[in-house]
């Protein structure tokens, strides 16, 4: 079992204590413009994600984030960097958590600023450290952005918090190295109790940058370090959005929705598996609220042992296939009536 960190409030959604792993992303429209902004919000919100940053370049994006957070479905966060006046008048604006690390932002005086600011309005702050932002005398230290470096520099932003007596904190350890990122969060989880934002950053476009989320961050949820999670592509925030729900299934940390279930195909497959497998996947990934397996099978062999442990699932045939409900058959159809009869079991399953 897991040690339990803090618990911390992000507006209602809680991270670290114990509680399910919050999953966020971060815009990437101009802040400034707050309609932009609400859209790209509101299509994260409906993929499923629970927390959304919003880059804070300048003033303008600041003054922004009011109409942004009044009009946002889920917490919003503003993402800060060296300037304390930022961090202030977006606390003003009503953000619900600040991403700032403030050993960039100056005096003592401007991070108690920053940190009375926060504690008036009850929000927490999250650390960010990647490998570009180590602090250079930690660098010498250690020679490179090695994990041990990059643990050291969270907490000794942390520590210019705890100075004033703030712990509402949340820390992030981010590399784009898988093995570094996973090892800076196995340190930090045995050094401190501050929960953990799990991330590998610069990870990359879809198709590497999930793979690479996929297993520091999945390997990191598995081993039970981490609290909440964004996984970093060079694509549409929203797919990171899907890349974390799939990886939170993954490891068994997400039974909301469809899980499917599909075997590789072989010389035995007599049915456009692959275009079935894809078009179910495509067409459940919006389906919340239902915790269901579904098996897509190709044939025979493993198709119906398959179907049995799942709640729905097809077993292919030669240009047809089953339909099985706990294991038992229901009916056999074309090939080009499949994935309809199958959603239609899915819409009227109950467990």
């Amino acid at each position: 079992m897991a040690q339990k960190t803090r618990q911390i409030h992000v507006g209602p959604v809680a991270v670290g204590g114990g509680a399910k792993i919050a999953v966020q992303s971060m815009t990437n429209t101009d802040t400034r413009d707050a309609a932009a902004t609400l859209a790209q919000i509101r299509a994260l919100a409906d993929a499923g994600c629970e927390i959304v940053r919003c880059a804070v370049p300048d003033m303008d994006a600041a003054h922004a984030l009011a109409d942004i957070c009044e009009g946002s479905p889920i917490p919003v966060v503003a993402d800060i960097h060296f300037d304390y006046r930022l961090a202030i008048e977006s606390i003003a604006a009503g953000v619900h958590k600040i991403r700032l690390n403030p050993g960039n932002i100056g005096s003592d005086d401007r991070v108690k600023a920053v940190v009375q600011a926060a504690r008036a309005r009850n929000i927490p702050i999250r650390i960010g450290v990647n490998s570009g932002s180590v602090e250079k005398s930690i660098l010498a230290k250690y020679g490179a952005p090695t994990p041990e470096a990059l643990v050291e520099s969270a907490l000794y932003h942390a520590s210019l918090l705890e100075k004033f007596d703030f712990y509402d904190i949340c820390l992030s350890m981010k590399s784009s190295s898988v093995p570094y990122t996973m090892r800076a969060y196995q340190l930090a989880h045995e050094q401190t109790d501050y929960p953990l934002h799990l991330g590998v950053t610069e990870a990359g476009t879809e198709y590497m940058g999930t793979i690479k989320s996929a297993a520091g961050i999945g390997g990191l949820l598995a081993l039970g370090i981490g609290d909440t999670i964004r996984v970093s592509l060079t694509d549409d925030p929203v797919k990171e959005i899907y890349a974390a729900q799939a990886i939170l299934k993954a490891v068994g940390l997400n039974d909301d929705g469809v899980n499917v279930v599909s075997c590789p195909t072989c010389g035995r497959t007599r049915i456009d598996l692959i275009g079935i497998a894809k078009e179910v996947e495509q067409r459940v990934a919006g389906i919340h609220g239902k915790k269901l397996k579904v098996a897509v099978m190709g044939c025979a062999v493993n198709g119906p042992g398959e179907a049995r442990e799942a709640d729905l699932g097809i077993a292919g045939g030669d240009g047809a296939g089953l339909i099985f409900r706990k294991g038992e058959i229901l009916r056999r159809v074309p090939q080009e009536e499949l994935v309809d009869a199958l959603m239609d079991e899915i819409a009227k399953y109950e467990a």
